[in-house]
């Protein structure tokens, strides 16, 4: 039986740059007071900053394979309905999530994370016809779908 999860969190540059949120609130609450604005304006950027990795952190989908079942973010399917999957990365990636991408897919995508893996529906039932998912490990995650779906 094949296991695989993945978390989908922010990389290292996301986080450095929204900790430009620092900046910008003493920025604003600089010329306010009497010259104790900069603190107030430090401390409602760290209260940002916190809610910020908070929910970059706190929300990021997760990738689930095991007991036959795929879970991606909220979507759950059995794996016996996914048909063919494939792995992109880079200029291939880029045209998968833009001008080849389908408007009735069901999408997992983050800016942060360039590859991507097409997972094909192969439920007659489902309008959905293909996920799009980010993954950074996309022939690990193909494997452990393609052994979940002959188990």
């Amino acid at each position: 039986m094949s296991h695989y999860r993945e978390r989908l969190s922010p990389s290292l540059w996301v986080l450095l740059s929204t900790a430009l949120v620092l900046p910008a609130s003493i920025v604003v609450f600089a010329p306010i007071g009497d010259g104790s604005g900069w603190l107030v304006g430090a401390g409602v950027g760290v209260v940002l900053y916190g809610g910020l990795l908070v929910l970059l952190i706190g929300l990021a989908p997760v990738l689930d394979v095991e007991n036959g079942t795929v879970r991606v973010g909220r979507a759950t399917i059995p794996a016996a309905l996914v048909g063919a999957c494939e792995g992109y990365r880079g200029e291939e990636a880029t045209t998968q999530r833009g001008r080849s991408l389908d408007a009735r897919a069901y999408l997992c995508i983050r800016g942060w994370i360039d590859p991507v893996v097409k997972m094909e529906i192969a439920d007659p039932q489902d309008p959905t016809p293909y996920w799009l998912v980010s993954t950074r490990r996309p022939g690990e995650f193909i494997d452990a779908v393609t052994a979940a779906r002959r188990a």
